[in-house]
């Protein structure tokens, strides 16, 4: 049976996914979604962005291509709800749907400040907002750094206001302080700033402000930045942040060492006023002179009532005159005993000398030798005699060790002999069992090995033939004429030569082979 032909037509795979690529763009030209990021994982190699917008019942692909994703205000994070603007359109690869994302920006404040809340919670436990971090300005800097858009008004003020106060030389390092990049550009000025050595040919600023006019939540966002949060914490120069207004924060604020209200409040903060510092130099001298004077006045009164309660010079030297006389006195006579002392010791060490003469020393010596000379001949006899005793004793005592120990050779001798005597009595029988052991097993292998030689069957009339090469020959058609032959009988080995040209076939199973005529034992050829 045949199937029925269809009306329909047929497509592609390609020219289906066009056509819903065309319905679905002319349906859906323009969108506004709302949703959640998910899947967000930064710019891909191409620069473009890949991610997905979901809710709680569905989700939907998207896709920012790099030159949009650079006009974004807000860098986009996994969790944050987000507003997208674009075209729908499918990915026929994937044969899925997805959102051209043009424009993007958070759904209202309230989730930037969740987001803003969060990353301050993050950096507050690193400990980049310590208090016992924060530095102290410089009272009089010489140089001032300023990271701060070059057209904008905050930089006139900002000079203006310096001038006025106290003129101080200004580095301005320019940057965008709005729109995607402004970070970037932002912490890259702080570790420029930071970077400048002592042999460069700028000259390194004592103090950094970082100033920023008003604005939104979302125009002050590149200070909420984590870049440029890092890089403020890491700089060694102090740094005040003047973002905004009185009322506007940033997670700057925190991180800085001063904070500002207003970027005017800044240069009033690192700057004192001249003419204030003058006035008050001026007067601060003018006190000091005083001073000075009312002090010199009072040690001058000070010096005459001491003046006058001193007595007079001829009195105050009366009594060290007397103790000076009283004191030499004691100090010649103090003298002369230590004079008597040091006669009275030299005279014993002249005493002393005298008897440790070398002439006196030898006299000693002399007269010691001639005493021990005289004292030698009875103390050599002495030793003699001492050494023959000695030597008498020593001979009794080996005399009487070596009988001793011939008496336990003696003794260890005999018990030895009586132990060799048992020990042969009981070795000869055993010997004797063990050879009649190995003679009975001898035999037994000698039977076995018997029972299973090739000789035993030789012996019962066979006989073993091989060829030139020493191999076996098991039939009469393997043997050729004039092949040499070997037979090996039960009592010995004989040579044969075939004589036939071909070998007889095998004779059947009931043939019996004829015995030689003579009854010898010599079987003859086989041929």
């Amino acid at each position: 049976m045949n199937d029925a032909v269809s009306n329909t037509p047929e497509l592609s795979v390609s020219d289906l996914a066009g056509a819903l690529k065309r319905t679905i763009e002319d349906a859906f030209g323009q969108v506004r979604l709302r949703g959640e990021i998910s899947g967000y994982r930064g710019p891909h190699s191409s620069g473009h962005v890949y991610f997905s917008l979901k809710d709680q019942n569905a989700k939907i692909d998207a896709v920012i291509w790099k030159g949009v994703f650079s006009r974004i205000k807000f860098r986009p994070e996994d969790g944050l709800e987000v507003i997208a603007t674009g075209r729908i359109t499918t990915f026929p690869g994937k044969s899925s749907y997805q959102i051209i994302v043009e424009q993007m920006e958070p759904a209202g404040a309230g989730a930037l400040m969740a987001l803003l809340e969060e990353r301050r919670r993050k950096l507050q436990a690193e400990g980049l907002f310590d208090s016992d971090r924060k530095r102290k300005l410089p009272f009089l800097p010489r140089v001032i750094g300023i990271v701060t858009s070059p057209t904008g008004a905050v930089i006139r003020d900002m000079i203006h206001r310096l001038s006025d106060r106290f003129p101080r030389e200004v580095l301005v390092w320019p940057v965008r302080v709005q729109g995607e990049g402004s970070a970037a550009e932002v912490a890259a000025a702080i570790r420029g700033f930071d970077a400048i050595g002592e042999e460069d040919d700028l000259p390194r600023p004592d103090v950094l402000v970082v100033a920023r006019g008003g604005g939104s939540l979302e125009d002050l966002w590149s200070f909420n930045e984590e870049i440029v949060i890092r890089a403020a914490a890491e700089c060694s120069i102090p740094l005040v942040s003047a973002i905004g207004h009185e009322t506007d924060w940033t997670l700057l604020d925190l991180v800085a060492d001063i904070r500002a209200p207003t970027p005017t409040a800044a240069a009033e903060m690192i700057v004192p006023v001249r003419a204030e510092l003058l006035a008050n130099t001026r007067a601060g001298g003018a006190r000091l002179a005083g001073a000075m004077a009312r002090l010199q006045e009072r040690r001058r009164r000070e010096l005459l009532h001491l003046a006058r309660a001193l007595p007079a010079p001829e009195r105050a030297l009366e009594g060290p005159r007397q103790r000076l006389d009283r004191a030499s006195l004691k100090g010649e006579a103090a003298l002369r005993a230590a004079l008597d002392r040091r006669k009275l010791a030299l005279a014993t060490l002249t005493r002393r000398l005298g008897v440790r003469r070398p002439e006196a020393q030898l006299a000693r010596i002399r007269e010691r030798m001639e005493g021990l000379g005289a004292r030698l001949p009875a103390l050599a006899k002495r030793r003699h005699e001492q050494a023959r005793r000695d030597f008498s004793e020593m001979e009794k005592r080996l005399v009487r060790a070596f009988a001793a120990r011939l008496q336990l050779a003696k003794r260890d001798h005999a018990r030895q002999g009586g132990d060799y005597s048992a020990l042969s009595r009981r070795l000869i029988p055993a010997f004797h069992a063990a050879l009649e052991r190995r003679k009975r097993a001898l035999g037994a292998q000698g039977q076995l090995l018997a029972s299973l030689s090739y000789r035993s069957v030789l012996a019962r009339g066979y006989a073993l033939v091989r060829d030139g090469e020493g191999k076996v020959v098991r039939q009469a058609r393997d043997v050729g004429a004039g092949m040499a032959l070997s037979i090996r009988f039960s009592d010995g080995e004989i040579a044969a030569e075939a004589r036939d040209g071909a070998a007889s076939p095998a004779r059947p199973a009931s043939a019996k082979p004829s015995r030689p005529r003579d009854g010898g034992g010599n079987q003859g050829s086989l041929f």
